[in-house]
């Protein structure tokens, strides 16, 4: 399997040159050059397997020979070892609801399914190769504290965190600041998430400063990321429909910065019997205006919500759905980015905008929407969604044969939860006692300068 960058400016490179440079030297994100086709049977197959099981079938054949299949099987064990339910990714029922728990590992999110496989497969390769890794990733909540749990402790890595300052959850925050281990760096911008991933993509782009501090990627715009999420769409479909490949299911998916719904588009490309892939988004509502309209505009603003993961203007796996929307055309990509920098805004033709709403549903919730959603669910059936899931749930609303994805235990939101149904979720083991450990967190402000100066001092070899 080789990668291909979505803007066309690189030569194609196998999987483990992806996952190492995450970000395409161009500025491009990293898409396989062809997509494996699942035929039914198959399907049949891999519908009573393992969670664990099934990745290494799905992984497979887009890592190719690069990693042998018995140390890829290893690799995928030890990252679901730490999940405290035994299918990893389970499908409940919550009333008429079909819920697909997605927060089972250490640190209760479904960012966990990725970040766990992605530093494992970090240290691997490090040990592999040789060299030294620094990762450098922006976070809107979650995937901060997984990627931190990913790779704390381990060997050749260190990891700089950019969570914008007053905008995550208190819990969230806590995850990330009292990790203490050496390798760990907390950084809070005085910004927006858009500010800090704005950062994080300008160190990318500097190639010079990027290749002397051997930067790489955990965000979502890493590959790796999007392949391990495409397992559970997968694992979803087999318990809700026993391998039948004549039946198909719906997902309602949160959505920010489009890494988690791309994941079910690559599912779908790769035969999967999907039927609607709803994308369901908070007041920062412009993807759902893009489903709706053909058109990508950003605003003059970005709202902090109840489902702070979702305050997103700019979602950064969107270029990857451009360029398989637009069928490789690299030239085509780079013409409607070139607009967005420009203009604020893109707008794909009537042809596309049809393939748009043939490939997406979209709605978006309020905040009032969303409290009403927890409170209307933990009514009917005793089952308590955080805000991020119930803004799926809202927009699942009408949608038959539908898995909603709860993407974060609802304790790690309990203002909302609080406000919603007059009392906290309780607290996994994970989460417990966070509040009283020690942290640590420098602040700076929302500035490449800033950052990148942070970064040389860190990284100097006086201060290593």
């Amino acid at each position: 399997m080789h990668y291909l960058s979505t803007r066309g400016g690189i030569a194609p490179i196998g999987f483990t040159d992806a996952v190492m440079m995450g970000l395409a030297s161009d500025g491009g994100l990293l898409v396989p050059a062809e997509i494996p086709q699942i035929d039914p049977p198959t399907l049949r197959a891999w519908s009573a397997l393992r969670f664990q099981d099934l990745a290494l079938e799905i992984m497979t054949p887009f890592v190719g020979n690069e990693i042998p299949r018995h140390e890829l099987k290893i690799l995928i064990e030890s990252a679901y070892s730490s999940f405290t339910h035994p299918e990893i990714t389970p499908v409940i029922k919550a009333g008429d609801l079909n819920i697909l728990e997605l927060f089972h590992g250490p640190t209760a999110a479904f960012k966990d399914v990725a970040l766990q496989f992605l530093g494992n497969l970090f240290e691997y390769l490090l040990a592999r190769d040789g060299g030294q890794l620094n990762i450098v990733g922006a976070t809107s909540g979650d995937t901060g504290s997984a990627a931190i749990d990913g790779v704390r402790g381990k060997s050749g890595i260190q990891i700089f965190i950019l969570h914008p300052k007053g905008r995550v959850s208190p819990i969230q925050e806590r995850q990330m600041t009292t990790v203490l281990d050496a390798n760990v760096h907390n950084i809070a911008v005085r910004g927006t998430f858009d500010d800090a991933q704005n950062i994080v993509k300008a160190l990318f782009n500097d190639l010079s400063f990027k290749s002397a501090y051997q930067l790489g990627a955990v965000n979502s715009i890493n590959w790796a990321r999007i392949l391990a999420q495409t397992v559970y769409y997968f694992y979803a479909w087999g318990r809700m429909t026993g391998g039948d490949s004549t039946q198909q299911i719906s997902f309602a998916v949160p959505t920010g910065n489009f890494g988690d719904v791309f994941a079910g588009y690559l599912a779908k490309r790769m035969g999967l019997p999907i039927d609607r892939l709803i994308i369901a988004t908070n007041r920062n509502d412009i993807l759902t205006r893009f489903v709706n309209t053909g058109i990508y505009a950003v605003g003059d603003t970005v709202y902090q919500t109840l489902s702070p993961a979702m305050d997103i203007q700019i979602a950064s796996n969107f270029e990857r759905y451009l360029y398989f929307l637009y069928d490789g055309d690299a030239a085509q990509i780079r013409a409607l980015l070139a607009d967005l920098q420009t203009t604020g805004q893109l707008t794909v033709d009537a042809a596309h905008q049809a393939q748009v709403r043939i490939d997406f549903d979209a709605k978006a919730a309020s905040d009032v929407e969303t409290l009403a959603q927890i409170q209307a669910t933990e009514a009917a059936s005793g089952y308590i969604l955080c805000p991020h899931t119930a803004v799926g749930v809202h927009a699942a609303q009408n949608q038959s044969n539908c898995v909603c994805l709860a993407t974060a235990h609802p304790a790690k939101f309990n203002d909302a939860v609080q406000n919603a149904i007059g009392r906290e979720a309780p607290l996994p083991s994970s989460l417990q006692g966070l509040m009283e450990k020690e942290s640590r967190c420098i602040e700076l402000a929302a500035t490449v300068d800033a950052v990148k100066a942070h970064l040389e001092e860190a990284l100097s070899p006086t201060t290593r």
